[in-house]
């Protein structure tokens, strides 16, 4: 933002400001006399661990939920929002974590669902086509309209969502964790369009986990934890570590456990020329004992598909080697009972039953051990999830809220838990820190090393570059479904990962060749 930019946003009067707000569910207080203020043409951040009560916050200002007390005023008017829809009607729109689409319809439909365009008496999907286009032209993003919403990742229908919350007027535009899927060239694209919308006098309350981020984009930065308001503080006063002990009351400065140089032991996994139709040309590589192995690429590589084609969770061909011996799994079932286990990147979608209490999630994939007879021991259900929670680290108020009522990091730390009840011999993680806060990461990383220290096996499928360089013994390169390359050692490092990534090393070669290049 530029100087006078920003004097003119600290001139102004606030379009929003909250006083004394507090939430509480129950006995149970979320939020406790939370003040600030947000001015026209400003960005300001709200950051804080998971659990902080940042989402409770937002869904309060754009009308999802009531606050227990306190006033919100808007335009130095002081209003009670009945719901969403009205939030909408006086311009706050909210751009949610987590996806809120229908995935039978299309990109189109989905954009201008409860705002359709007619031509008389029918839909005009022409108009709606081209206004969605346009819609994520504007983002920087290349997806058919037309498509079925079901068929996208998860990237590109964080994309659409945005897109859709963007195309209602709006005075104040909120955004929760709206990087944590994307790529960075989509997050670039739409740091771009979040400037051109302060630009135009617009207020932005940004929530985010990635603090370099939070530097570059906030005026101000407003700091939770544990539901209590530490401050509001500029931006430029701040760097990302400073955010981080704000955020979780000590210093993190260390992200990353200390490993030895690891050389790792026999090989345990063995795939060759693996093909999953659509997704994967060819994959070839193998997993040691100990080893925790990285996968990188761009989304659309083929990563995910690769390992799910693995593990039987989608068709798939090729030779897959398991201590040695062939294996082919038909479904995920078939490759736990080998022990391995997989973390989707969908934790919401897939990994959890959001409905259901921590004690239901935590058993479920290995219920045999809780039975006695044909008859399930609640008594012996309820000591692993006391076991749970204190190992890993779930921070919960009351044992018997439903997993989607916990924080994005603890729901995580409910997976990792999960899984590793079955005590497995081979890990696969998906995004194992996507829209989790730092100390959380923090945490997540330690036990991922301590995993490898056990002689279990893990692989890590990640779009962090840094997350990745900072975990793993060796990193797979994956581009348009093939294996780009891999890297180890001094090799490992951003510059080498984004070349394979792209293959702007081969371009480069070619050039030299051509006499040509630089």
């Amino acid at each position: 933002m530029s100087a006078l930019a920003a004097r003119s946003a600290t001139a102004a009067a606030p379009v929003i400001a909250v006083e004394g707000l507090a939430k509480s569910f129950g006995p149970v207080e979320v939020l406790k006399d939370i003040r600030f203020d947000l001015r026209p043409g400003e960005v300001q951040a709200i950051i804080g661990e998971n659990g902080a009560g940042k989402s409770t916050l937002m869904k309060i200002l754009a009308g999802h939920l009531q606050p227990t007390a306190g006033t919100i005023r808007l335009g130095g008017e002081p209003v009670k929002l009945a719901g969403p829809v009205d939030a909408e009607h006086r311009g706050i729109v909210l751009v949610h974590q987590e996806i809120l689409l229908a995935p039978d319809l299309t990109v189109a439909q989905n954009i201008h669902l409860g705002r359709e365009v007619r031509r008389g008496l029918t839909l005009d999907d022409k108009a709606m086509n081209r206004s969605a286009r346009e819609a994520l032209d504007g983002l920087g993003a290349a997806i058919d309209p037309r498509a079925v919403v079901g068929s996208l990742s998860i990237a590109q229908r964080q994309l659409v969502q945005i897109a859709r919350a963007l195309l209602v007027p709006h005075r104040i535009v909120i955004f929760d964790e709206p990087t944590a899927s994307l790529t960075p060239h989509e997050t670039e694209a739409l740091l771009k369009v979040i400037d051109d919308i302060r630009r135009r006098g617009v207020g932005v309350l940004y929530i985010s986990h990635r603090l370099p981020e939070v530097k570059l984009l906030a005026d101000r930065v407003t700091v939770l934890r544990d539901g209590r308001l530490v401050g509001t503080y500029e931006a430029a006063d701040l760097q990302p570590a400073d955010m981080a002990r704000l955020m979780v009351g000590r210093d993190v400065s260390k992200l990353y456990p200390d490993r030895a140089a690891h050389a790792a032991g026999k090989p345990i996994l063995e795939v060759e020329a693996m093909r999953v139709p659509g997704y994967v040309r060819s994959a070839s590589f193998t997993l040691g004992k100990g080893e925790i192995l990285g996968f990188a690429g761009l989304v659309g590589a083929g990563r995910t598909e690769l390992l799910e084609g693995i593990l039987g969770l989608r068709a798939a061909e090729g030779s897959v080697r398991l201590d040695g011996r062939p294996v082919r799994f038909s479904d995920a079932r078939a490759s736990m009972d080998a022990g391995i286990v997989y973390l989707s990147e969908d934790r919401k979608g897939k990994g959890l039953l959001l409905q259901q209490n921590l004690r239901t999630n935590l058993t479920l994939a290995a219920l045999d051990r809780f039975t006695r007879g044909a008859l399930l021991s609640p008594a012996r259900e309820e000591e692993a999830l006391t076991g749970a929670i204190r190992d890993f680290d779930i921070r919960t108020r009351r044992r018997d809220l439903l997993a989607g009522q916990l924080s994005g990091g603890n729901q995580q730390k409910l997976l990792l838990a999960k899984m590793m009840l079955l005590d497995p011999r081979i890990v696969v993680i998906d995004e194992p820190t996507r829209g989790i806060d730092i100390g959380t990461k923090e945490q997540i990383y330690r036990f991922v090393a301590k995993l490898a220290d056990d002689g279990k096996s893990v692989i890590v499928i990640s779009s962090e570059m840094p997350e990745l360089i900072g975990v793993c013994d060796r990193i797979i390169v994956m581009r348009e479904g093939l294996v780009a390359g891999e890297v180890s050692g001094a090799a490992m490092n951003e510059r080498e990962i984004v070349m394979l990534t792209t293959g702007a090393g081969e371009k480069e070669a070619a050039l030299a060749v051509e006499g040509t290049g630089p």
